[in-house]
Order: structure tokens, then sequence, then C-alpha cells
């Protein structure tokens, strides 16, 4: 049941200045009921119209109540100016007036209101024991159930909830970070039966169904798949309501649907609550849907939003490992940022191992003594940047840093932080197929970064890297710059 304020009133004034919808009119074609309350202060006829609205069943209500705003205000009420502004002390009197409240009393409450608002106390407390008498009878009975239910509240993870993460063999032609996310998030689900989700109508293309579960519909709610249809808020909104309910959801769409979404998402970090986003085709690496699909803006338009955590990982192992990150976290959102074209899995036998990805940042590769030059890279680059210090080898000192999540490397310690980007070392360059705001906080006013910051063109993804200048020789030719500087 809905109840909708029909006050015909906006902070510029009347509503008939921009709003004409006929909203009985609209509802009605959606399959609700519509019912109206000409008075909102006639209480019989709210009473009747809600009793109406639950007695109704396969279908929800739509309650129209039409109401005076600032009611009983006699210079304010049905105006404008009551929408945004206080009313006064002098309109405050002449309201305590019309009420027939003692108007030189400051702060009043009538005795009947008070003796209400106890009355509801009253009942909420017994509600509330009669809730939790059901629920410690139902726990008693179903043991497993209870205490999947008790670790659910606390945020609690059951017991090797992780142990089938998957490890991937190192390959040259690798995964789309959207297809190891799917495996990933599969051997997640099977140990964490309350992780639950879907996408943005585009489940194959963002590889986020949970495998051997049913979707949910209006005839069934037994299943762990959501299929939110075209509404990148809507599902946003949803997921943080899940999260509320202390399931552990999330939702997944294209990374540049990401604008239609960021006010759920700024919500979900506003409200400290553990919500899930998935986005994939991060970059202008997803090909030849062109500029209106491409993300270019969107990683450091994420970044700068505070208590969200921005994760794009280089390749199948640093998803994996950053699960187990993602899972951990109770107070804040993730934004999981996944490639759509494959990406190779890196060899740890001749590089870092990625469990280096949980402190946000770590050495993937080094050379011996100080390096020369410091090169750091997320997501697909990395491996554009490893082909670089191939040609550079024996040839100039070069560390490079995978930098998956921004704001988990700055929850580090100073010495860790200091460990990895060591001030000695004023020669860097960062490389990413995004916008380059933000970057300058780690390279520094003399470093180099490697960026988009123009929008992309449709073509296969490799010749737009090309077109942009995310090459390996450009990497190579900007390291040489660096040294060749005083």
């Amino acid at each position: 049941c809905w109840i909708y304020d029909n006050n015909r009133i906006t902070i510029e004034g009347s509503t008939e200045l921009a709003f004409s919808e006929d909203v009985a009119a609209r509802f009605t074609a959606y399959g609700w009921q519509v019912l109206h309350v000409t008075d909102a202060n006639n209480l019989d006829d709210l009473h009747g119209a809600l009793q109406t609205s639950i007695a109704t069943k396969g279908k929800p209500s739509l309650i129209i109540i039409d109401s005076h705003i600032a009611f009983g205000a006699p210079n304010k009420q049905d105006t404008a100016s009551a929408h945004g502004e206080p009313l006064g002390e002098a309109e405050i009197r002449a309201a305590k007036t019309f009420y027939g409240w003692d108007a030189d009393k400051t702060f009043y409450i009538p005795e009947k209101v008070k003796e209400f608002t106890k009355t509801i106390q009253e009942r909420g407390q017994k509600h509330f024991i009669d809730w939790q008498r059901l629920y410690d009878d139902y726990s008693k009975q179903h043991p497993d159930l209870g205490r999947v239910f008790e670790q659910m509240q606390k945020g609690e993870l059951p017991a090797g909830w992780d142990k089938n993460l998957p490890v991937f063999p190192a390959d040259e032609k690798g995964l789309a970070t959207r297809q190891s996310n799917g495996k990933v998030l599969n051997a997640v689900a099977g140990g964490v039966p309350w992780l639950l989700g879907g996408a943005a109508d585009l489940l194959p293309s963002t590889k986020t169904a949970i495998s051997g579960s049913n979707s949910i519909t209006s005839n069934g709610f037994n299943g762990r798949n959501y299929h939110f249809g075209i509404r990148e808020f809507g599902m946003g909104a949803i997921v943080n309501g899940m999260a509320l309910s202390k399931l552990r959801p999330f939702g997944a769409t294209f990374f540049v649907f990401s604008d239609y979404m960021r006010p759920a998402i700024r919500l979900a970090a506003l409200m400290e609550i553990p919500s899930l986003f998935i986005f994939t085709h991060d970059s202008i690496g997803l090909g030849e849907d062109g500029p209106t699909h491409q993300p270019v803006e969107h990683l450091a338009s994420l970044r700068a939003m505070p208590n969200l955590d921005v994760i794009r990982p280089a390749d199948a192992n640093e998803v994996s490992v950053l699960w187990k990150h993602i899972m951990k976290i109770k107070d804040h959102p993730v934004a999981l940022v996944l490639s759509r074209q494959n990406v190779p899995t890196i060899d740890r036998t001749h590089y870092a191992p990625a469990e280096g990805a949980l402190r946000g940042a770590y050495i993937i590769a080094d050379c011996q003594g100080q390096p020369e030059v410091i090169l750091m890279a997320t997501g697909s680059e990395v491996h554009l940047c490893l082909q670089a210090l191939e040609q550079l080898r024996d040839k100039v000192k070069v560390r490079l840093l995978s930098m998956p999540c921004w704001e988990l490397f700055e929850r580090q310690s100073a010495n860790y932080k200091q460990s990895v980007l060591p001030e000695a070392v004023n020669a860097r360059m960062a490389v990413e197929a995004g916008a380059t705001l933000g970057w300058h906080k780690y390279t520094g006013s003399r470093g180099i970064v490697l960026g988009v910051d123009q929008f992309g063109a449709s073509a296969p993804h490799g010749e737009v890297y090309k077109k942009y200048g995310l090459t390996v020789e450009r990497v190579v030719e900007s390291i040489k710059q660096l040294i060749s500087e005083p």
C-alpha cells in the first residue's frame, strides 16, 4: 500500500506549473487498486481506505489523499513558502490559536498526543516480544537455519566460506575479468547462502548468474537470481534495501551505466552498508559499442565518492583474492570494475603473488636495488606495462605496481606505503584506460599519466587502445623520457 500525499504544492509554487499527470489513471493502468480520500483530516475515510487496501488480495493499492500543506497556519496554508521555510513566530502563534492550543507556550504537546504516542509504544513493544518469541521457537525447531540467521545478523561468514575460491593457472590468452569474476562469484555463493543478486537486464553480459539457482519471479521467491530489468537506479535501491536486511546482495550492469545508479551508490556509502555493485565493460577496451558505452570519467568520479571502495583487478587471480576483502566488509559499499576483453592470467611464478592486492597496491614486478622509475597501473593496463618491462629489462630499473584499489591502499600503514612508493623516487608514471584525474596524487608533479581524457571511439579494442596511445611502445618511450629529464 502506497499513500500519495496530494497537496498540490512544490517549492516553486502550484504543481500546475509543471505537472499535469493523471496519477490515478497511471496506477490504474498498472493494475493497482486506486483509492481516493478527499480530506486528509477525515480519519474515518482514511481508516476505511486502509482497511480496503488490507482486504484486497492480489494487487497493490495506491491511496491518494488530498491534503493542505501548513494546515491551520492562516497565512501560509497551501503556499509554496510553507514547503521550505520556517513558519515564523507570528504564524506559529496563529496556528496554535487555530488548533486551540496555548499560544504562549513555546513548546507544546497536547495530552491526547502524549497518550496516543504511549499506546503506539506499548503496541510496538508487544509486537516485538511476540515476533522475538516466534523467531526463537523457529530457530529451536530449525537449528541450522537459526545459526544462519544469527550469522547474517552479526555480519559473520560461514566457516570455510572461501575454501573453493579458484586459483587460475597462468594463461597468456587469459579471461575477461567479468568471466573470472563469474567463476569466483559462484564459488563464494556456494559457501555463503545469503549472497544473491542479479543484473539490470544484463545477466548474460555481466556473467553474474548464480548457477544451479532459480530466478526470483512474481510466482516464486526461492531463487537467488534477480532480474531487475532496465532500471539501474531501481536496482541499486533494491540492493541497498536487501543489504539493510543483512543479506549480501549485488547488482550488475555496464560501468557506463553507473551514471544512472549514482544516487543509490552514494546512499549506500552514506548509510555505511556493504552493497556490492558489479560493473563490467570497464573502459574503451569494450570495443565496437563506441563512445556511448565506453566509460572514461567513471573511475575518477566514483573514486571521488567518500566511503566507497573502487576495485579494478588486473587478472583472474586478483579478482579471486579481492573477494576475500569484499566479503569481509560490513560498513561500506564496493564498486567492482571488470573488463569485457580478455586479459592474460599473470604467471605468479615470475611475478608477485596476487595476495598483494589485499593491500590495495603492491609491487608486482621489481628491479634490483632502488628503482629509477616507478610505473603503476590498474586492470588490463597492468599487462601492457608488464610487456613494456620486458623491453626495458637490463636498460632501466623499473618497479611496477598493480593498484587495484586506491581506497584500500590509503588505509595501509605509512611504512607500507613508503616501501611501495618511496619518496626518494620521483620519476613516476601511471597507465589507466580512463580519465587521468586523480593519478597525480601518486605520480607527483614530475610524473607522467597515460590515460584517456576524451570520449572513445568505435573499433575493436586493440585499435581503440592504439588510437589513444595506450601501447607498449608509448609506455617505453615515456619511461625513457622520464629517465632523460633532469
